[in-house]
């Protein structure tokens, strides 16, 4: 805190944060669902690997590919359960680009 007469210097934060527990709670499910997405890719993207190593079984592949669709539909049930789109849970890093990059 400035001292009496000391002039207040430009770009401190405010001391309190107005905002409603909605939208924090919105904030927070919107955080937690980006990072649950981004280990979902992430497991995809090794699933993927092993399956081009010819590691597994067939069997083992078709088990993962299912699992792998399951828990997609399970995000996308999440993202309208709580109004999301796949768009509002790729945060944006400034110059590192989106946090979840999609595969074109």
């Amino acid at each position: 805190m400035a001292e009496p007469g000391e002039p207040r210097r430009a770009g401190r934060l405010p001391r309190r944060v107005d905002a409603d527990a909605e939208s924090v709670r919105r904030d927070l499910v919107r955080l937690v669902l980006t990072i649950v997405e981004l280990v979902r890719q992430l497991m995809e993207r090794q699933a993927l690997r092993r399956v081009e190593s010819g590691t597994l079984a067939e069997e083992q592949v078709e088990d993962l590919g299912l699992a792998l669709m399951e828990l997609e539909q399970a995000m996308a049930e999440l993202r309208d359960h709580f109004g999301f789109t796949e768009a509002e849970l790729n945060l944006d890093l400034g110059p590192l680009g989106p946090l979840l990059p999609r595969d074109g």
